[in-house]
């Protein structure tokens, strides 16, 4: 199995120009924590509203003549679907992308409107996995799968997230990310750690989809049944298991999983677009929710970084967040 180097994340970034952004550290003023300077890693003004343009992007600007001539396939609950979306359009490549029906209106619209197909499926009754190789194995020029998690390229694509930080915040210690399929924090991880060993980067999902927590823990891949992951309101981490592949990044370079209850998710989304002024999903507050609830048991530091991994919030969730 192979797991991401920095000449991976370092070449993901020389194919990334152009494509995605550089985002800024933006300093956050938590009172609760004196003494600890909090930085907020803004991946929500994205050119897609999210961190996904990384991967998806590393893995389509790598694709061959040949490959390219396929297009793409992706499945995806919205983020990823749009990162492969925006890359395709941008090389002029036909993209297909599986979402399940109970994702956000607005990340279905966002991604027909960037020119892709969108095949919906019932994520109660089917697997995206298994819509995705029926797919390909009914096609008879198959297009060439663009994994959301499970593929280094895009691994490595995240992980110029991590080279950023420490370009712009070389004092950094501790560093917080959203756990989904667990891409953004091994990519992350893998950075970080090759570049500075004592970072600790802990990942953050919700009680609710904890999925990632117990895989972590238990040495050893956990799936969660859909209908126990679809009940959190975070629906950028409602995948159902991580990938050996992940698992394996998590292993290695992550410090540990940590979990939030869903009233903590919500108060620090409203705390983030209140106090912040930045548009997130309440993915994006999975970090800000764990610093508050943990921060005795987290690693000590004066230097926190918080990824903010998307702004694509369903407009009838952004008001629901602001009238709690």
């Amino acid at each position: 199995m192979h797991l991401v180097t920095l000449s991976d994340i370092e070449q993901a970034r020389q194919r990334l120009q152009g494509l995605a952004r550089r985002t800024p550290l933006l300093p956050f003023e938590v009172p609760e924590l004196p003494g600890e300077q909090v930085f907020l890693k803004p991946e929500n003004l994205q050119p897609i509203g999210s961190f996904k343009i990384r991967g998806a992007g590393n893995r389509i600007m790598a694709l061959t003549a040949e490959e390219r001539a396929r297009g793409v396939l992706a499945y995806s609950s919205g983020n990823h679907a749009q990162g492969v979306a925006y890359a395709a359009r941008q090389l002029g490549l036909p993209a297909t992308i599986i979402m399940p029906t109970n994702a956000p209106q607005v990340k279905i619209a966002a991604t027909r409107a960037l020119g892709a197909e969108v095949l919906l499926y019932d994520p109660a009754h089917e697997k995206r996995e298994a819509v995705a190789a029926w797919l390909l194995a009914s096609a008879a020029h198959p297009p060439v799968l663009v994994p959301p998690f499970d593929d280094a390229y895009v691994i490595a694509g995240q992980g110029t997230v991590g080279l950023e930080i420490l370009e712009d915040l070389p004092a950094v210690e501790l560093v917080l990310a959203p756990v989904g399929g667990g891409g953004l924090l091994s990519g992350v991880a893998a950075a970080l750690k090759l570049l500075k060993p004592s970072v600790k980067i802990i990942g953050v999902e919700p009680e609710l989809a904890a999925d990632a927590q117990a895989s972590f823990r238990a040495g050893q891949v956990v799936e969660w049944a859909a209908a126990d992951t679809n009940r959190t309101l975070a629906d950028g981490v409602r995948t159902l298991a991580l990938s050996e592949l992940t698992l394996a990044h998590l292993r290695q370079y992550a410090d540990d999983v940590v979990t939030v209850s869903e009233a903590e998710l919500r108060a620090a989304a409203r705390r983030l677009l209140l106090e912040a002024r930045l548009v997130v999903e309440p993915t994006a507050a999975l970090p800000l929710a764990a610093l508050l609830r943990h921060r005795a048991s987290l690693p000590p530091s004066q230097h926190t970084v918080l990824i903010l991994s998307g702004g694509n919030v369903d407009p009838a969730v952004l008001a629901e967040l602001l009238q709690d």
